[in-house]
């Protein structure tokens, strides 16, 4: 699967370097664990059991440049997922969230930023537990986009709408 040296995406920590293997004693038993260091924060470390498939699951490989590139060009024609209903909206977008498809996220990022237009215009906020998803979601997919293109985060945005618009 991933070894060490590897970048992935861990659920929602987003990218990060395997950094090694460690074997810790737990309950006098010794258990096999991957070391991965998040790229974007340097100061935590997340340790993944070696015999738990779920927790290891959550590993994604990195998209390649073309499939950066294919998302951007597809980005136009993404259809919107707005739920009127709050608490079903809360629980399917954590969901998106949780699983890290990335058309998803990109299909969560741009419903929830036409929403953020559309309550603008009326004199609103977005509400604000759309606003924390909405975060968590740019962020997964601007760490990863900007790893890949060697672009900062913060350059992610622009260069999308660069791209978009040169479409």
């Amino acid at each position: 699967m991933f070894g060490v040296g590897d970048t992935v995406l861990y659920g929602t920590q987003g990218v990060c370097k395997i950094a090694g293997t460690e074997q810790k004693r737990i309950r006098g038993e010794y258990v096999d664990y991957l070391v991965l260091r998040p790229i974007y924060d340097e100061n935590s470390t997340i340790f993944v059991p070696k015999n738990n498939e779920t927790l290891l699951a959550k590993m994604r490989a990195v998209l390649s440049k073309e499939e950066i590139y294919e998302m951007i060009r597809d980005m136009p024609d993404e259809d919107t997922i707005w739920i009127e209903d709050d608490n079903l909206r809360k629980q399917q977008y954590q969901q998106i969230i949780s699983d890290g498809d990335r058309r998803k996220l990109v299909k969560l990022i741009k419903t929830l930023h036409l929403h953020r237009l559309s309550q603008e215009e009326k004199g609103r906020h977005l509400h604000q537990a759309d606003e924390v998803v909405l975060k968590q979601a740019e962020k997964l997919l601007h760490d990863e986009f900007a790893l890949v293109l060697n672009i900062r985060p913060d350059e992610v945005l622009p260069f999308i709408l660069e791209q978009t618009e040169a479409v």
